[in-house]
């Protein structure tokens, strides 16, 4: 049977479908389990089921079986087709007509910044990860980025497992707070070149329409904070993921940024993210 755009387009009306699509084309490239997709919409897995099923149908979304798990992701080529079509009337083979679709902003190079390329990483209670993330970054590249870091929850505090290990790395653990999002949107915030999700629940959450359209990728691992055991135990954890993340971000740091487009610079943090978690620290 030939699915058609009038096809997808009824399938995204219904709001939940929709936002169940929003939350994998966040996401995207992962491939997200059934039952994080669940957790992340409060659905019910017979409704998440449903859901995903004409998803499938209409050409939206892949599955694919690891072991036990079922894990879907945005079939990007069938959506690029379906808003090929949508926008092909428009634009009268015209491109012109279509600024968005040639915006350099998004199809040219990443323009070279005033002072130092600005990054942020969001992670949910930005007590370990991301700054981690925030630390490994200005200590590597200082001379050239500008590193931040934020949280969602509404308060959080810096882990003190996570600072001992910055304190271990010499690490200046003294510029370090727990900072909310919130204190990174409005006109006085900072235009930020990168963002990065290092946490699947932040990447699964909304996230504000960030100025200039900063590239932006998604660098999940697993949350030290949530490890149980001895203070041993708990330590590895920490310095694991602080392991994973500065190979991630050296990685990070050694591209030519100012020869790449936005496409292929895209394609690279991308990739960087998809990198192995385990790492020694």
């Amino acid at each position: 049977m030939e699915i058609t755009a009038s096809d997808r387009l009824s399938t995204l009306g219904h709001p939940q479908r929709l936002a169940l699509f929003r939350l994998l084309m966040r996401r995207y490239p992962d491939r997200v389990p059934a039952g994080e997709l669940a957790c992340a919409l409060d659905l019910k897995p017979s409704t998440l089921s449903s859901y995903l099923a004409a998803l499938m149908q209409a050409g939206l979304v892949t599955q694919e079986r690891a072991g036990t798990s079922l894990r879907y992701t945005v079939d990007m080529t069938e959506v690029r087709g379906t808003l090929d079509y949508l926008l092909r009337d428009c634009c009268l083979g015209r491109p012109e007509l279509c600024p968005p679709l040639t915006d350099p902003s998004t199809t040219g190079k990443l323009p070279m910044p005033e002072n130092l390329y600005k990054v942020l990483f969001i992670c949910t209670g930005n007590s370990a990860r991301s700054i981690f993330a925030e630390s490994i970054l200005r200590k590597e590249a200082g001379d050239r980025f500008e590193a931040y870091s934020a949280g969602t929850k509404p308060y959080s505090e810096l882990n003190p497992f996570a600072l001992e290990v910055l304190a271990q790395k010499g690490h200046d653990i003294s510029v370090l707070r727990a900072k909310n999002l919130s204190e990174f949107q409005g006109d006085d915030a900072p235009k930020f070149d990168f963002v990065f999700t290092v946490c699947n629940q932040a990447a699964n959450e909304e996230c504000p329409a960030w100025q200039g359209q900063p590239i932006s990728a998604h660098w999940g691992m697993p949350d030290p904070v949530q490890v149980e055991g001895t203070d041993a135990e708990k330590s590895l954890a920490f310095q694991q993921a602080y392991g994973a993340l500065r190979n991630r971000i050296r990685a990070f740091a050694a591209l030519p940024l100012a020869s790449l487009d936005r496409i292929s610079l895209q394609k690279a943090v991308d990739e960087i993210g998809h990198a192995s978690n385990g790492a020694p620290a």
